[in-house]
């Protein structure tokens, strides 16, 4: 029997598959500070729990295909009081953001389509470009330059007759760099000159530390037809096991396309849909408390890292992520020795190794650190990765620590 080449194009998530070495470490009495995984520790706001515990409906329906029109209604607000002028008629509600990519990829793109995303990107965009058919065609950054890539003469060079979209993820996953309007501009004046689709994934966007105002790419209101928003509640209010997503776009056509998908695959859970809309009453004040409590772990989390030698590093602006150059050979090789062979009193640290957030052949010794964890665990984390790096160079690369 044979199985899909596009499948076969894909690879295992580069955050996910250290999972049954995590297991074994645990069983051999580790204790593991998992920074491979952004999920969050802080709390849920009480509303979620609140409306599915009030929930009494006496059969639990189908929700509409689109999404229930509560739940439309509190996003429509949300984009209404950012400046992104938009109707519940430009909403579908997702199994999370990956759905809406999914249904959006599988509208857009044919067999040899190319989407340009600047990398390191997520790797889950890959997967999900590659069984729509496409492929990713990447702008190149690198750590010494920040990651930055809103240049128009390193973006404008790779569109060619295949190229469907230009996608960013504002703030950055893995990078952490947050777009200046400036840049989001460059930005939009290309996908606008080349009738392009702009993606702008933008789960991140409560996630700024500089103080920047909340940026949409629906506030650029001359591409209004290029631009497609993804949207979650899964970061925003740490509530990444509700999976409620948008797809959101001005696009007529493209969003009637998307509904057939919607359709099909009949309706998002209707309780998460309820407790997430809940979600959307929470006020500045809670997202400037999480906001701070983030600016400390990056904080905690970059100053520690720094201290250890060889580190390439650029301190994001926003997210909660951040990529670093080791001073190893392979930091996939490093991960698995990190749990398989390593530890410091019973305690060891995992993350998620960098070549899976590019194409091919980059990244082998970058990570992604995801700084979910409270101050004092993120400085013990460092502590061990800094004590891992000088064993592993040591006994596994036969170099001074």
């Amino acid at each position: 029997m044979k199985i899909s080449k596009k499948i076969q194009e894909c690879s295992l998530s580069p955050m996910r598959k250290f999972y049954p070495s995590v297991l074994k470490a645990r069983e051999m009495g580790k204790k593991i500070y998992c920074l491979n995984l952004g999920q969050p520790d802080i709390k849920t706001p009480v509303k979620f729990h609140e409306t599915i515990r009030n929930f009494e409906n006496p059969v639990l329906e189908y929700a509409p295909s689109p999404g229930i029109p509560k739940t439309i209604n509190v996003i429509v607000d949300y984009y209404n009081n950012i400046g992104v002028d938009i109707t519940s008629d430009d909403v579908i509600i997702t199994t999370g953001g990956s759905e809406a990519l999914s249904m959006l990829f599988t509208c857009i793109l044919d067999e040899g389509s190319e989407v340009l995303i600047p990398e390191p990107f997520y790797p889950n965009y890959n997967t999900m470009i590659r069984t729509a058919g496409g492929r990713i065609k990447p702008i190149s950054t690198s750590p010494e330059e920040g990651y930055r890539y809103a240049v128009k003469e390193k973006i404008e060079p790779l569109i060619n007759e295949n190229t469907r979209a230009i996608m960013v993820t504002n703030p950055g996953n893995p990078t952490g760099v947050v777009l200046t309007k400036d840049e989001m501009q460059v930005i939009a004046d290309i996908a606008k000159a080349h009738d392009l689709y702009i993606i702008g994934d933008e789960v991140y966007r409560e996630f700024v530390y500089g103080g920047e105002p909340l940026a949409s790419m629906g506030q650029f209101k001359e591409i209004e037809q290029n631009v497609v928003i993804i949207d979650s509640v899964s970061k925003r209010f740490s509530a990444c096991g509700a999976r409620v997503g948008a797809l959101i776009s001005k696009n007529k056509e493209l969003m009637s396309h998307a509904l057939k998908l919607a359709q099909a695959r009949l309706s998002v859970a209707t309780v998460d849909q309820l407790a997430a809309a809940a979600l959307y009453s929470c006020d500045d004040e809670y997202f400037k408390e999480v906001r701070e409590e983030y600016k400390i772990r990056r904080d905690t989390c970059y100053e520690k890292l720094m201290e250890i030698p060889g580190v390439i590093c650029e301190k994001p602006q926003g997210a909660f992520y951040m990529m670093a150059a080791l001073p190893v050979d392979n930091a996939d090789n490093f991960n698995r020795w990190l749990l398989e062979e390593f530890d410091d009193n019973h305690e060891t640290v995992v993350f998620a190794p960098g070549s899976g957030f590019y194409t091919g052949g980059k990244g082998v010794n970058e990570i992604r650190i995801a700084y979910v964890l409270k101050k004092e665990d993120l400085a013990r984390a460092m502590e061990l990765l800094k004590i891992g790096i000088a064993r592993y160079r040591k006994e596994v690369m036969g170099l001074d620590a």
